[in-house]
C-alpha cells in the first residue's frame, strides 16, 4: 500500500469522500456528514489528508486530521480531529484502516498535537471496534454532532 499526502480537494479525495458520504447516508439516512470542512483544514501545519493506493494506483482508503483547539464545540487545546477515515468495500478486512490510523497519529504527533479525537456513530460498529482496539477511549462529546443521540466520541493521547 502506497500512502500519499494529497489535498483534501484532490480528485481522488473527492471520489472517496463521495463514497463515504453515501455510506453515511445509507447507515443514517441523513444525506451524509454535514460537519463544515474546508480543504485548508488539511493543509500542513493545520492537518493532513492521506490516501492509500493499491499496486495498480487505485485509491482504496483515506483519512485526515485537522487542528482543533479549545472552542465552543468541546475541543481542547492540542487536539487533532480525525476525519473521513474510509476503506472501499472490496479492500476491507485487510488492516488498511489500522495502517491509515497509525500514519495519521504519527503525523499529528510530529506536528505537536497531543490528543487525537474523533466522532463516529452507533451505526458504525466496525469503526467503534477499530478505535477501541487501537487505544481510543470514550470522551466528552464535541463537534457538530455533539447533541445527537447516535454520536459517539473517542480520544487517545498521542
Amino acid at each position: 500500500m502506497d500512502i500519499r499526502r494529497v489535498p483534501y480537494d484532490h480528485p481522488d479525495a473527492l471520489k472517496l469522500d463521495a463514497e463515504v458520504q453515501n455510506e453515511y447516508h445509507v447507515r443514517y439516512g441523513d444525506g451524509g456528514d454535514a460537519t463544515p470542512m474546508d480543504p485548508a483544514d488539511f493543509r500542513p501545519p493545520n492537518g493532513v489528508y492521506l490516501i492509500a493506493y493499491d499496486e495498480a494506483g487505485v485509491p482504496v482508503a483515506s483519512g485526515g486530521w485537522r487542528v482543533q483547539d479549545a472552542n465552543g464545540e468541546g475541543n481542547r487545546d492540542g487536539d487533532a480531529e480525525l476525519k473521513r477515515m474510509y476503506v472501499i468495500d472490496q479492500m476491507r478486512g485487510r488492516g488498511l484502516a489500522r495502517r491509515m490510523l497509525a500514519a495519521l497519529e504519527e503525523d499529528a504527533r510530529a506536528a505537536g498535537r497531543v490528543r487525537m479525537v474523533l466522532e463516529t456513530g452507533t451505526k458504525q460498529p466496525e469503526a467503534i471496534a477499530l478505535y477501541s482496539s487501537s487505544g481510543y477511549e470514550p470522551c466528552e462529546k464535541f463537534g457538530y454532532y455533539r447533541f445527537h443521540e447516535e454520536s459517539r466520541c473517542y480520544a487517545k493521547r498521542l
